[in-house]
Parts: structure tokens; sequence; C-alpha cells
């Protein structure tokens, strides 16, 4: 039902449900849509205001156009009703989202929805559109279930991989939205009750957040919100074991570049050069990093930049070694 963004940090292929790679208008006439094609994507875009059509447009639009239009962002955007219906179809399940009716077909359906918010968001030209007319917060609620069924997560990963699609470029008016919205509280609540795969995605974002100034600031000030953030890494670290096998390598790479950009900051620095969990520098996850170039260096990075702390320390408080 899911997907994340192809050949991103996230990692992976993408799968039908929540969208595609983020998608730049093209030259390229193959991607453009043909006289025909154009005809009956229109007709489905249309169907998606009538609740009677609204399913197989959403399932038609999702299976035979998402990876193949590029610009199909610019047409779910522009067509009259469109984003109406869409949330409608969104909203249409927070009454069963607080309970345990929610099924595995009518959440099927709302997430061909997000696979097609998530095109809307993903694509240059409507992304800031899509920001400024506050469509995100309508996804909030998924992202805040503690329900762990599939039917619960399969909404919590693809409303994650939208925010993913915002975050993918560098956009501080976007990283603002994020944390007016409260995003930052409801990416930590994923990295504690989400699949592998949604830990792994809102910890990309949260990831993202961190790399933009105001955005490290705000996970750091008040400390309440630093120690949340803290714990959440430090609980996935030691956990890291019990995850997906095939989603470990880019979580723990996303949880290593968390930290490290933590690590940019001098309390931070300090805190972690006392602490950091020791399942991240001893060998228990010497296996994963010996196959991930990437996480094998963020963590040398890291490693030796806490080691330098703790020297420049009169009185150190623990002791940091690294398995590489």
């Amino acid at each position: 039902m899911a997907n994340v963004p192809e050949e991103s940090p996230l990692g992976g292929p993408s799968a039908r449900g929540a969208g595609s790679s983020a998608a730049a208008p093209t030259n390229n006439p193959s991607s453009a849509p043909h006289d025909g094609n154009l005809s009956e994507i229109t007709r489905l875009i249309r169907g998606l205001n009538s609740e009677k059509t609204r399913k197989e447009s959403l399932d038609l639009l999702c299976k035979n156009y998402l990876k193949v239009c590029d610009d199909l962002a610019i047409l779910l955007w522009n067509s009259f009703g469109t984003m109406r219906a869409l949330v409608e179809e969104v909203t249409s399940v927070y009454r069963p989202l607080s309970s345990t009716s929610l099924s595995e077909r009518v959440a099927a359906q709302v997430c061909n929805a997000i696979a097609l918010l998530q095109a809307v968001a993903a694509h240059p030209e409507t992304r800031m559109p899509f920001v400024k007319a506050y469509i995100p917060v309508y996804l909030q609620a998924f992202l805040n279930t503690m329900n762990r069924e599939k039917p619960y997560d399969s909404l919590r990963l693809s409303s994650l991989v939208v925010i993913g699609s915002l975050v993918k470029v560098d956009d501080a008016e976007v990283v603002d939205f994020l944390l007016v919205s409260q995003t930052f509280p409801s990416c930590l609540r994923c990295m504690e009750v989400g699949s592998t795969l949604s830990k792994t995605v809102a910890t990309f974002i949260i990831h993202r957040i961190l790399l933009n100034e105001q955005g490290l600031h705000y996970c750091l000030v008040p400390a309440d919100r630093f120690f949340a953030l803290n714990n959440a890494l430090a609980i996935m670290v030691e956990r890291l074991g019990e995850e997906e096998e095939g989603h470990r390598p880019r979580l723990l790479r996303n949880i290593i570049s968390c930290y490290l950009r933590l690590s940019d900051n001098d309390r931070a620095r300090a805190y972690f050069s006392g602490y950091i969990p020791p399942k991240l520098v001893d060998d228990t996850y010497i296996g994963i990093l010996e196959r991930d170039q990437v996480a094998h260096s963020n963590l040398q990075k890291l490693i030796s930049k806490l080691k330098a702390s703790q020297r420049s320390r009169t009185q150190p408080t623990g002791h940091l070694s690294g398995p590489l």
C-alpha cells in the first residue's frame, strides 16, 4: 500500500500505493501524457469527484499513471474539486481510525488517495501550493494513531512518505511548516509504534529537519524535546535486531545520521560523549555497517567527534569505543 521514494536516502525501489519519486517537469516526450492517455487521465480525475466512481478512479490512476506521468501532479492540482475530493477520502476514515474496525480494503483505498497527494507533494510546481494550502495537516491523524495493526500502519507509512517527499528538497519554508504543524512529535510517535519501514521514513524526516538550522534549534530547545528524540533514537538502536531484516540497514543509517547532525551542537555533543547507546559503537551491528559505506563513514565521524569532545573535558563521564 505504501512505498518510499526511489533512490532516496530511504533507499529501495518504489512500490505501488504511496506515489513515486520526486518528479520534476520533464521535456522527455515518453513521460508526457499522449492525447489518448491525457483524455483517460482527465476522465479518471473527474471521476474522483463522485463517490460512485472514486474507488475505480483511484485504483486506475495509481496503477496505470502514477509512475509514468510526470505531470500528473499538475493535472491533479489544477483540476476543479480534485484536492477537495482527495481530502474528503482521507478524512472519511477518521472515525474508524479511533477504533479497531478499520479494514484493509478501506485502508487501501485511502492509501491510494494519499499516493496521489504524495505525487503533488513531490512535484516542484505543486509542492509549495500544497504546503500553503495546509493539506498535509489532514494526514496528522494517521501519524498519531498508536494502533500497530497493518491497515493503520499502511496509512501511517503512506502519510510519512508524503512528508518525506516534502523534506527531500532543502526548503526552510517547508521545515517551518512542519515545525508549526507539530510533525516532530508525530514522527517520534511513529518511531515508537510504526513498522520498520515507518520508523525508517520517520527517522529520515527527523534527519532532514535537523539539517536545517532552525530545525536543529527546535529539536534541542527546550531540553525536553532533545531528550525525547534521544530516547527514541536510543530505543531504536537497542531494538534494531528485532526489526525486519531487509530494512535494518536503512534504519541504522538514518539513526546514525541523526546522531551525527545532533553532535554538531556543543551541548548535545558533550552529552553524547558521556553516553551513547553501547550497541551503536560496539560490534553488535558490524555486519550491517560493513555493507553500508555511508553508515560506516558517518559512524566513524561521530565516534571521532565524541572522542575529541571527551578529551576536551577535564572529567570525562564515559568511554567510547568503535568497532571499525
